[in-house]
Order: structure tokens, then sequence, then C-alpha cells
């Protein structure tokens, strides 16, 4: 049925963008493992309830042809059902990987709806357990949506199989979200604090967003996949060591981290400030807390590094710039680039996530869970730093360059080195002061 609901700012750019490139694939995903065999009838039931329990996924906004409004139609709770296909075929994990990276970058296009697929993979040994897969374009889920799904399902699934309650708690849909953003934004001025916020970062990076502090090498001028790395730089305890040394002069675990990053980039490049762009979360109330949608703004994040006089110095100038940042965050970046007159992109973003409480997160290792995500042809470098109920998880992604790869890598090798020194003894050593 037709929808009047208007998108959020974020997914309105996102499905414009997606109407005017030829072929963009950005997708977010899951895999993780479900003990026992395989029920297939049970499993599309689940996928129902759950397409049911989440109302984004059932609502799709487009540009028709020749319209400059998007429009939105959403389908009511218990009109979806899902239908699947089933390929029989034995082949090797690699050949698994290629499949399913297709699979997902056909099937989960803005332009279209459903922009969201599941497979499940069997092994030969069936009774011990199956590996169920999600991808869904970008403009419906955020990465702290992702790790919402795999409990969600696992619940649901058990209770088609044995009929016990999932125990899941209800949510509020994405839908009304961009309704009250819209409505929100609406009132703002455009001399609002977030502009002067964005402004200053722009005017002292020369009309442009920081980009990575250390030397990318020639990059391709052609669309180029990206590469990625992943790397565990702290165990629990180390975690909680390096969280209770932040608290012991004050500040969060991010603005230790943040600061540790500050000190890699002077040591390794000579850079006098750190500047990046940071993720934040817009679920401001408790009903969008397990709903699954596109719930981010960014907001930059600048602090100097000389002067400093300790290293709790530096994490407090990186904890002011997050407080700042806070507030920022929640004017979309879209209408700020409004306000400013142009809307650039972000060349560097560092992007931290607390789930060590998300439901179900200690049940991660026995589930074999992950997060996946489609490939990127961008010349721009992400770095999510992500603490977890096993430690601290750092993934990025990056030009696909062997300079850029080794710069990204020694990059973050030295934040391992800094964050283990300072929870050795509780401090890190500031870069020496540069000499002219």
């Amino acid at each position: 049925m037709t929808d009047a609901r208007p998108t959020s700012f974020v997914q309105e750019s996102r499905l414009r963008e997606a109407h005017t490139v030829a072929k963009h694939e950005s997708w977010l995903g899951t895999a993780f493992e479900i003990a026992g065999r395989l029920d297939p009838e049970a499993f599309g039931r689940a996928l129902n309830t759950w397409i049911d329990r989440h109302e984004g996924l059932r609502s799709h906004a487009g540009l028709p042809p020749g319209a400059d409004e998007l429009r939105r139609r959403t389908v009511v709770p218990g009109r979806v059902r899902v239908d699947s296909q089933r390929h029989g075929y034995r082949t090797s994990g690699a050949e698994n990987c290629d499949r399913l990276q297709a699979l997902f970058d056909g099937c989960t296009s803005p332009t279209s709806w459903p922009a969201f697929a599941f497979a499940t993979v069997e092994p030969p040994d069936r009774d011990r357990a199956f590996t169920v897969y999600f991808a869904a374009d970008h403009a419906l889920v955020d990465g702290y949506s992702v790790v919402l799904v795999a409990q969600e399902i696992e619940a649901l699934y058990r209770a088609e199989r044995g009929g016990v309650d999932p125990a899941l708690f209800p949510v509020g849909s994405y839908l009304d979200f961009g309704a009250r953003e819209r409505a929100r934004v609406g009132d703002l001025p455009f001399d609002h604090p977030a502009v002067a916020l964005w402004r200053g970062v722009l005017d002292r990076c020369a009309g442009k967003l920081p980009e990575f502090p250390l030397d990318l090498g020639e990059l391709p001028d052609h669309p180029a996949a990206q590469r990625g790395l992943s790397a565990w730089v702290l165990d629990r305890d180390g975690a909680d060591a390096f969280a209770v040394m932040c608290r012991k002069i004050g500040h969060g675990f991010f603005a230790g981290t943040l600061a540790c990053l500050a000190i890699a980039g002077t040591e390794l490049a000579g850079a006098d400030r750190f500047d990046a762009v940071t993720p934040m979360h817009t679920r401001d109330e408790p009903s969008w807390s397990g709903s699954i949608g596109w719930f981010v703004g960014i907001s930059p994040v600048s602090f100097g590094v000389r002067g400093a006089g300790s290293f709790a110095d530096l994490v407090r100038r990186a904890s002011v710039q997050i407080a700042a940042a806070k507030p920022a965050s929640q004017v979309p970046f879209e209408w700020v680039g409004a306000a400013l007159g142009s809307v650039p992109l972000p060349r560097f973003v560092v992007s931290y996530m607390d789930i060590r409480f998300v439901p179900a997160a200690t049940e991660w290792p026995d589930w074999n869970a992950r997060a996946l995500r489609s490939k990127q042809y961008t010349n721009d470098v992400y770095i999510w730093v992500n603490r977890t109920p096993q430690g601290v998880n750092i993934a990025a992604r990056f030009p696909a360059t062997d300079t850029a790869t080794a710069a990204v890598h020694q990059y973050v090798a030295r934040l391992r080195s800094l964050m283990e020194e300072a929870v050795g003894t509780g401090t890190c050593t500031l870069p020496a002061p540069a000499t002219r």
C-alpha cells in the first residue's frame, strides 16, 4: 500500500545514489551457525515472522520514472512469504564464497524490493549444524542491525521447532524514525552548531574531509575493489584493563583508542593533529534499540597531538571532541551539506562499537558468527574498532595498492602496540617534539 512516511536523510541519499550509479553494491550482512539439521519449513516460518517484526524490511522507497520525489509502498504484516530455491550443488568453500557474493550482489539492489536475501549452507554432516547467511543493502541496515540478526533468527527458529517463546522485546519501526527525524530537522536553523563544527574541519582541510594520515601511494583513477584486514588487538582481559586505565584518568574506552591512533599518526606520518570522521548511533529511544534500520549519523573528530603534556591530556582532548561529536551526529550530514552548499565524501572514517551486551553476544563463538560486507570500489580508508565479549577486534578496508596495504597494516600494528603499552604501564609515551 502507498505509505506517506518519508525516508530518513541517510536512506534517501543512498537511494538517490543507487538511481544515478549504474552498479554500486553496498550491502552488509552476517553469517552464523545453528546447531542441528535444517528444517526448511520451520526456518521459512521463522523468517516470515522476522520480516513481520521489522517494518523497514516490508517497505520500499524508490524514484518512479520521471519523478523527483521518492515514493514509498509498505506491505502489511502477514503478507510477505519467503520463497526458497534449493541449488543442491557441492562445492569448495572458496566456490561457495564466490556464489554467495554473486547472490547477494544480485539480490540486494536498493532500486528493487526486497533488497535483502538469506541463504543456508548444509555440510556433509547435516545433523551437526547448518550455516545461515544474510545480506541487505545498506539503506536497510547498519552495523548494529547486523549483530542483532543471529540471536533473533535463532530464537524464532527454535520457537518454530519447539513451540517455545522466543522472548523478543517489541521494536519500533525505522519508518517512524525517518518521519520523526524529518520533523525534528525541519525546525533547525542553518547556523546550528553542527554546521559550524563541520565548516571548521572543511576550512582546515581545504574544502575536503580528513584523509588517512599515512601515504597511500598512487591511487587508481578507476573503480578497483578494496582490500581488507581483521585483527584482534586485545583479548578480553586486555580490553578490560584498557577500559580501567581510561576510567582512572577520567575518560572512556573510545577516547583512549583515539589517543592511541593519534600517537600512531604522529609517529608514522608526522601528523600534528588527529582528524577523522566517526559514525555514531541515532537510536535515542528504547524502541529503536532492537530495530533493524540505518540509525547512524556522522561527525568530525579533530584534536591536536603536539603540545599534549601527557597521555592523559591527549585522552582528555579526544574525549572533549567525542562529546562535541555526539550532538552533531544527531543532525543528518545530508542536511548539514545543504547548509554548507556541498556534501563532501568521507575519506577517513574511524568507527567504535561496544557490542558486549548485544543479546546472545557471548554465544557468537559457538555460533561461529561473523559480519559480512560487500566489496567497495573507492579510495577511502575505514577502520572499525569493535569491543566484543572476546576482546577488541579491528577491521579495515582500504585501497588495493601495495603502498596503501602496507600503510594501513603498519598503522593498525602500531595501534595494537600502543594499546598493549597502555595496558601494561597505564600510559603511552608521547611522540618526541617535532624538529624544524
